[in-house]
């Protein structure tokens, strides 16, 4: 039987697969491993110019690799992958600032090589899944630790933090290396799944160690934060992690209690939280502030924009601005509210309507909701993806919930992390993945 035809997008790659290697053609794989390294470890601690460059070298060495490797089959996450891609180059095109908008979309194209190079190294030396884990788990102990050491040490930079009009004021918030908390706290919450899959998954007490002390001082951190949204994604993270566990776990249960026992688990959790909630003053004051409504300044402040970009919707319903915060930047100010100046949506769905219409929406929702089918197949078949699966899955839900009043994840230190879990959850269907390292 002949070989399937590979698509139209793809005849182009495997075309130098011929050409003489030579050395570096021979290491291309090793050297991907290790600029995807730097960069998972470098989000929190590397300049805007140095993440620009390991971008760009992923992206190129994702360009050498399609040259010389002979094209798969698609799976379905990246056919919608490259339908968002479509999308923002009509919504680039047909944009009111396409030359903003253009920037907007290099960006994408830009993270898009980097999910490129993770998905192609992962379906052909899925051992690296554990090594990039590893990278980014070592940038975020040493972020949450700086963090936590600001606690400490003068706290006239925390308090610019502390927002006089809110119902919170006085409430002292870490950054750490990036400057703002609620930055911090988008960028450990993916962070976080990781780490715990990793003390699951790693052999070894050093490893485990390791894992555990990620995760414990990056959970600390992350509520050191007081970000309302990281909160409120922490928790749906931990809700996915234990109610998958449990449905594994309760397998061999009589049918009843197979049922019974994910349900008490949930009640036990929210018992936990509204015990925490009523006893622990600073989380009942940050709680208390989400249902204040106008009275919160923070709130009052994300209803005006989120009113704003409502109008901007309906003023472009079908193809948006075009993408990016360039565009974004230019375009809002004909709708905000005087004294409300802002640099996105803070919001995501909000943001990709904006950005790209109802149909840059529908092709979010299209992708989130592909990627929690296959996370979900990978963890009921088991095997090498399974606990990789598990943690994209909860990142998913983490990051979806802080997503519904923040856009944090378009930060690259937020979105290359997430983008690293869908590169997992690819690379899990591709038929070309093997167990090697």
């Amino acid at each position: 039987m002949s070989a399937p035809t590979p698509p139209v997008l793809l005849r182009w790659q495997g075309c130098l697969r011929s050409a003489p290697s030579g050395a570096l053609g021979r290491q291309l794989t090793l050297l991907s491993g290790l600029v995807l390294c730097a960069l998972m470890a470098g989000l929190p601690l590397v300049t805007r110019s140095g993440l620009s460059l390991l971008v760009l070298a992923s992206g190129l060495l994702w360009l050498l690799l399609a040259l010389r490797t002979t094209p798969g089959p698609l799976v379905e996450i990246d056919r919608w992958i490259l339908g968002i891609l479509a999308l923002a180059l009509l919504a680039t095109g047909f944009s009111p600032v396409p030359l903003a908008a253009a920037k907007g979309l290099v960006k994408l194209v830009s993270y898009l090589g980097v999910y490129a190079l993770m998905r192609q190294l992962l379906a052909t030396a899925p051992r690296w899944w554990d090594r990039l884990v590893a990278a980014l788990l070592a940038g975020e102990l040493i972020t949450s630790v700086i963090g936590i050491r600001q606690l400490y040490g003068d706290t006239g930079e925390l308090a610019r933090w502390a927002d006089p009009n809110s119902v919170a004021d006085g409430t002292v918030r870490i950054y750490s290396t990036l400057e703002n908390p609620n930055l911090l706290a988008g960028y450990l919450l993916p962070a976080l799944p990781l780490a715990l899959v990793a003390l699951l998954r790693w052999p070894g007490l050093p490893r485990k160690l390791f894992a555990l002390t990620a995760l414990v001082l990056g959970v600390a951190a992350l509520v050191l934060t007081y970000s309302r949204g990281a909160w409120m994604g922490l928790v749906a993270e931990g809700g996915v992690i234990v109610l998958l566990l449990a449905v594994r776990g309760t397998r061999a249960w009589p049918p009843l209690w197979r049922k019974l026992f994910p349900l008490l688990l949930l009640v036990g959790g929210a018992a936990l939280l509204v015990v925490l909630v009523t006893q622990v003053e600073p989380l009942r004051v940050r709680v208390l502030s989400l249902v204040a409504g106008r009275q919160d300044s923070s709130n009052n402040f994300r209803i005006n924009v989120w009113m704003a970009a409502l109008d901007m919707i309906q003023a472009r319903p079908w193809l948006g601005i075009g993408p990016g915060n360039d565009a974004f930047n230019q375009i809002y100010p004909l709708f905000a509210q005087p004294r409300f100046n802002a640099l996105s949506a803070y919001s995501i769905p909000l943001e990709l309507t904006v950005e790209a219409g109802v149909p840059g929406l529908l092709a979010g929702i299209g992708l989130v909701l592909t990627c929690v089918r296959t996370g979900l197949r990978q963890w009921g078949n088991g095997g090498f993806f399974a606990l990789p699966a598990l943690a994209a899955l909860a990142v998913i839900a983490g990051l979806g919930v802080q997503g519904l009043t923040d856009t944090i994840f378009f930060r690259p230190e937020v979105q290359l992390s997430g983008w690293f879990c869908v590169a997992t959850l690819a690379a899990a269907e591709s038929p070309t993945t093997t167990p090697r390292g």
